[in-house]
């Protein structure tokens, strides 16, 4: 089977790729790391009127989705930009929360009603701890609500605990404080969790596989300019093969990703199935990017660790994003799940 975006879908990747091109994302970035929240919800704003906040919230609430190829196709420009939020994690939220509205109790439909329009049109953003993703909630201190995963009971967490270091300064976990709001309870929150999780999971390849293409993209870009010997060092065999093969990594990536979008869009397929398809998808993306980010740091030098110089923006969250929803060892074990 060929996984290939259509032509709108590829024209929607385009169109979001320019707009995040003009937002001056770097700033947004080195903002969000330091607690300021403007520059980065100004981002958030030209996402939601790209539609992109809406694509993994139903039509009933306001959304345009659940869409999970476009949503891809979103993701990897997010990546390729940097674009700094609970992107992954508010995609989750929004499934949860459906999932949960589908048949579930009065406050699960108002929680789906409140929440839900106000993530597609982009002025909430949302963060989730669930078991896949660890203790933590990313960016909960910028969130307008963090929703917490505990067995077969939701809450909304009254707030968070103190903001943890991060190997990405940009990206800004804390624990949910406990009690809140119970929304739901029992066995139909762990199946919509699991469900929320993949998305997650999904998300955040997605997100792995536009960080790599950035990182190879900027650093051809540096060895066509850098000069070694009175020739630049792009026309080194070594570091073409060095290249050829994080980009490789990469497109291999690519249609396991968009595979995995297909089996989050069939309503046939066994939920073990469907994770095995992500979990595939994710550990490829994460260490392709990875890979990417290490050869990006070699061809730069010393000067790929400098806070100061934009590509460290990419190196630190490939490191991040490998390790988000789903360690190498668990996507790897979960492929090969009979």
């Amino acid at each position: 089977m060929r996984f290939m975006l259509d032509e709108a879908q590829t024209d929607f990747g385009r169109t979001v790729d320019r707009m995040l091109g003009a937002a001056d994302t770097p700033h947004a970035v080195r903002a969000w790391a330091r607690g300021e929240r403007a520059p980065g919800r100004a981002v958030w704003g030209r996402l939601a009127e790209a539609g992109v906040t809406g694509l993994a919230v139903p039509e009933a609430y306001e959304g345009v989705g659940p869409l999970p190829v476009e949503l891809g196709v979103a993701y990897v420009a997010a990546g390729r930009h940097a674009v700094p939020g609970p992107l992954a994690e508010t995609a989750a939220a929004s499934v949860l929360l459906a999932a949960l509205a589908e048949g579930g109790t009065a406050r699960t439909v108002r929680a789906a009603e409140y929440w839900l329009p106000r993530i597609a049109d982009g002025r909430a953003l949302v963060t989730l701890a669930a078991a896949d993703g660890g203790p933590y909630a990313l960016d909960a201190d910028a969130a307008d609500a963090v929703l917490a995963v505990g067995g077969e009971e939701l809450w909304l967490a009254p707030g968070h605990g103190p903001v943890q270091p991060s190997f990405d300064p940009a990206r800004r976990p804390a624990r949910p404080l406990p009690g809140g709001e119970l929304l739901a309870r029992g066995p139909a929150v762990a199946a919509a969790a699991a469900r929320a999780a993949d998305w997650a999971a999904f998300a955040t390849a997605a997100l792995s596989l536009g960080t790599g293409l950035a990182l190879v993209e900027r650093t051809a870009a540096y060895a066509g300019q850098r000069t070694q010997f009175g020739r630049p060092i792009g026309s080194f065999q070594a570091v073409k093969h060095r290249l050829a093969d994080a980009l490789i990594g990469l497109e291999f990536a690519r249609p396991l990703l968009y595979g995995a979008a297909v089996a989050l869009a069939s309503a046939s397929r066994p939920a073990g199935e469907v994770r095995a398809e992500v979990a595939a998808a994710k550990v490829t993306a994460g260490e392709a990017a990875y890979t990417a980010a290490r050869i990006a740091l070699q061809v730069h030098g010393a000067l790929g660790y400098t806070d100061e110089y934009d590509l460290s923006l990419w190196i630190r969250k490939a490191r991040a994003l490998r390790s988000a929803w789903g360690s190498p060892s668990i996507c790897r074990a979960r492929v090969l799940a009979p």
